[in-house]
């Protein structure tokens, strides 16, 4: 087990006993990771950080929980995606979603973008594009190839079956294929 790991493991005890300096150093480690998550799924800044500052204390609160089967980062990151899913629906059945969206990479394997670097250019027209995607498209695209979630973690989190989750982000893959060819 790397020093890091071990680490964690003994601020994460800290943190159980309510150690408020191990929770900050829990914070810091991971805060701008989870900002990130939650501002690629609802695409607003202070909203973001509501969601992670909400998701952090509900990690803490919930601590206990916790049985190590997945790296800490995971089980927080599962966290966020949730509550920012969540948020968004909210936001959603209000009609106050909002189109600005910003994302910091992209990455696919399967011929969306290759693994070689892209121009700047290119890498922002593909996610000006992704704007363009119906929401549903969007954000099963942004958990597969961004946050690199698989088919049944993202059924799950979107509340769908898992046949239904690879045909939307088959077909939102191919939306976005001809978006990019026609632009």
């Amino acid at each position: 087990m790397s020093q890091s790991i071990e680490h964690t493991d003994k601020l994460l005890k800290l943190c159980l006993k309510g150690n408020q300096s191990a929770q900050l150093e829990i914070y810091n480690r991971y805060y701008k990771a989870m900002y990130n998550v939650a501002l690629r799924i609802v695409k607003d800044t202070a909203e973001a950080e509501d969601i992670m500052q909400e998701s952090f204390l509900r990690a803490f609160t919930k601590l206990h929980t916790f049985k190590g089967e997945v790296a800490f980062g995971a089980w927080l990151k599962r966290i966020v995606v949730n509550n920012s899913i969540y948020h968004y629906r909210k936001k959603q059945k209000k009609n106050e979603v909002s189109f600005d969206n910003v994302m910091y990479k992209v990455e696919d394997n399967d011929g969306i973008v290759s693994n070689y670097e892209f121009s700047e250019q290119k890498a922002q027209k593909v996610m000006k594009t992704m704007k363009q995607l119906k929401d549903n498209y969007r954000i099963s695209l942004t958990l597969h190839l961004i946050e690199g979630y698989d088919y049944e973690e993202i059924s799950e989190i979107m509340n769908i079956s898992y046949a239904n989750c690879r045909t939307t982000i088959s077909r939102a893959k191919e939306s976005l294929r001809k978006k990019i060819l026609s632009a």
